[in-house]
């Protein structure tokens, strides 16, 4: 059966992040607040509980799941390299709602979709959400919502579309204006913008100092 915590009480905060790094570990799904919406997660090193996520959002893996993580040391050990445009990034919007794409590191055992060799990171900006993936590690997370269905900006909407496919729920109040995560690609020669979204594509490239081009 589901539980859902109330974290703005202290008592119930640290109950429901003991009981969704339970459940992580499990290899069972959570749903945690973010400075964007509130996600559905699962280790992302654990492919069943991933495609148990996708099943909850009826989904399928041609639409890969994105990695969250608690610390900016994590992404070195996830991808084949980070990039100075790749730092840039992370020191100017991490934690925040700048998501980058970049190769994953070919020795990493996960299947997060069909994602063709890379991984979509991004380090939010929430304490509740930092302060699971620092005791669990990397995430394998995506919007608490059924696809097709609007994003959640609360953890009820999330459990009314979720339900018992989710064994906690982490209340961390409203999420606030319900905007998606900038998405940029660092796998070509030159960056791309996948979705602009809480971070402007002008902030973008005045940190990376070009233009982005369009997703082709």
């Amino acid at each position: 059966m589901s539980v859902v915590y109330d974290c703005s009480d202290p008592d119930s905060r640290v109950d429901g992040l003991k009981a969704a790094a339970a459940s992580v570990r499990s290899g069972r799904l959570v749903v945690l607040p973010t400075d964007t919406v509130y996600g559905i997660g699962a280790d992302a090193f654990d492919s069943a509980a991933v495609r148990a996520l996708l099943q909850a959002k009826h989904r399928g893996p041609d639409m890969p799941v994105g990695v969250l993580v608690g610390s900016w040391s994590t992404v070195d050990g996830l991808v084949l390299g980070v990039p100075q445009q790749a730092r840039a990034l992370i020191e100017a919007f991490w934690p925040g709602d700048l998501s980058i794409v970049l190769p994953h590191a070919p020795s990493l055992n996960w299947d997060l979709g069909t994602t063709r060799g890379t991984v979509m990171l991004r380090m939010p900006l929430h304490p509740v959400a930092l302060e699971l993936l620092r005791e669990v590690g990397p995430m394998a997370v995506s919007s608490a919502n059924v696809s097709g269905k609007p994003a959640a900006a609360n953890a009820q909407e999330a459990k009314d579309q979720l339900g018992e496919s989710v064994s906690v729920y982490l209340d961390g109040g409203p999420s606030g204006e319900v905007v998606p995560s900038t998405i940029v690609d660092l796998t070509g020669s030159a960056p791309v913008m996948l979705r602009e979204g809480a971070v402007s594509a002008d902030a973008v490239s005045e940190v990376l100092g070009v233009e982005l081009g369009p997703q082709e």
